[in-house]
């Protein structure tokens, strides 16, 4: 890799950078922020043979739709991360500082692993979900697509959490979740709008 494109320069953007631990430079739509050398849509007349390619971007909406545009994404692992031999982890996703992916675990495509998460035996992650810092899944979670689990928040073993789900930071998940609510609280229950 000669070097790492970072589609993205904001607060996640430069997160990835640092993971990375590569020369870095970054494609975003403000064209003002630092390192920034072209807009997102000018990617396929910046990217050099030889560069890696990775998405920065914290919203999981936007980052899997900027990710289904670029050709072979890269995948970051910080190098303190604990990844079983037999996990998986999907093109596009980033790992970071102190994150444990254990046996048998299936990650999704664009995803994020954030520091000092634990994602323990047999868990499927769809694409798009973001494991915030220090949350922490039992074995045998299933996560569906675009879903966020919340700083500190716990997902007791063998739980389902479907599509397009918030689960407030610190919160306690115990049963299943259905597709595209928010939880919050200890045990986590949904949110009512």
């Amino acid at each position: 890799m000669n070097r790492l494109i970072v589609i993205g320069a904001g607060g996640h953007g430069r997160v990835v950078a640092d993971a990375a631990d590569h020369p870095v430079v970054f494609l975003d739509d403000n064209l003002n922020l630092e390192g920034v050398i072209g807009s997102i849509h000018q990617l396929e007349e910046i990217k050099e043979k030889g560069d890696a390619v990775v998405v920065g971007i914290g919203n999981n909406k936007k980052r899997i739709e900027v990710l289904q545009g670029v050709d072979q994404p890269a995948t970051i692992i910080h190098k303190t991360a604990v990844i079983s031999n037999s996990a998986i982890i999907g093109e596009g996703s980033v790992v970071f500082a102190n994150v444990a992916v254990n046996p048998y675990t299936v990650i999704g495509n664009g995803c994020i692993l954030n520091t000092a998460s634990t994602i323990d035996h047999d868990c499927i992650l769809g694409s798009g979900v973001h494991i915030s810092p220090g949350a922490h899944l039992g074995g045998n979670v299933i996560i569906g697509d675009c879903s966020w689990v919340g700083i500190g928040a716990s997902v007791k073993h063998g739980v389902t959490i479907g599509k397009n789900v918030m689960v407030g930071a610190g919160a306690a998940v115990v049963s299943d979740i259905s597709d595209g609510v928010t939880v919050v609280g200890v045990p986590a229950k949904v949110q009512k709008t």
